[in-house]
């Protein structure tokens, strides 16, 4: 059954790596305008679905994957799909930022431009938009030509974060976002994501508890492979219904 408000239904996904099974008959619905947070041990899982979300799990030559994801009407998994179109309408913010080669102000423009979506606004203002959505206009307004390298890492996560959102997204990925930061910058970036689900769906990959506590409002937890549990998080974390769920919630394994 299909939920109302799903922006992305996934239906008997399953993924293998040569002999491996990856993941198990996954189906569930993930709802539009929020934060989903996909929790579980390592190892179950959670990077292989989102990479199959947006089809980056086709740039492993050992994948095999079978089933149905459908974003907004769109069959991702699909024959004859546009798989660039697919990557722009759904982002991946990774867990180590990857800026461009080039300048702070062209890591922002660059995407847009490519792809012809200023949308009647100047080049400038798309860059400094994008730039307030993700909390670092104010620390970098008056250096925009510099190389986006010579930013420390925090602020590098938050400019492909800008970066991403300035292609028009539907949906952000992120997989383990805030991994690599100082507690500083990962705050600032989850205060970002937050900003973000008015108008995109957000998938995140967490291995902290706490995190997925402070940004989910819908939890996906899966093991070994399997969805075990799913639904809003303040049921899955106060009144967990499966054991596994329980055991990992209360920190008993990760």
């Amino acid at each position: 059954m299909i939920r109302r408000n799903a922006h992305i239904q996934v239906c008997d996904l399953n993924v293998h790596y040569r002999s491996l099974h990856v993941l198990k008959d996954l189906s569930v619905d993930i709802p539009a305008n929020q934060v989903t947070a996909i929790i579980g041990p390592s190892g179950c899982g959670k990077t292989t679905f989102l990479k199959s979300i947006n089809r980056l799990i086709d740039l492993d030559d050992e994948a095999r994957v079978s089933g149905q994801i459908t974003v907004d009407g769109l069959s991702v998994l699909g024959a004859g799909v546009n798989v660039t179109e697919i990557r722009r309408r759904i982002g991946l913010l990774s867990q180590r930022p990857f800026p461009l080669p080039m300048s702070i102000y062209e890591n922002v423009a660059f995407g847009p431009r490519i792809h012809g979506l200023s949308n009647g606004r100047s080049f400038d203002q798309v860059v400094e938009h994008y730039l307030r959505v993700a909390g670092l206009w104010e620390e970098v307004k008056e250096r925009l030509d510099a190389p986006a390298a010579k930013l420390s890492i925090g602020q590098q996560q938050r400019l492909c974060l800008a970066r991403g959102l300035a292609v028009e997204p539907e949906v952000l990925l992120c997989d383990e976002p805030t991994s690599s930061l100082d507690p500083l910058s990962a705050q600032h970036l989850e205060s970002a994501l937050k900003d973000i689900k008015h108008d995109h769906t957000v998938v995140l990959v967490t291995h902290i508890l706490r995190q997925a506590g402070r940004l989910a409002d819908y939890v996906i937890f899966l093991y070994m492979g399997e969805l075990v549990e799913h639904g809003p998080a303040e049921e899955v974390f106060n009144h967990p219904q499966k054991p596994h769920t329980r055991a990992y919630v209360a920190g008993e394994f990760s």
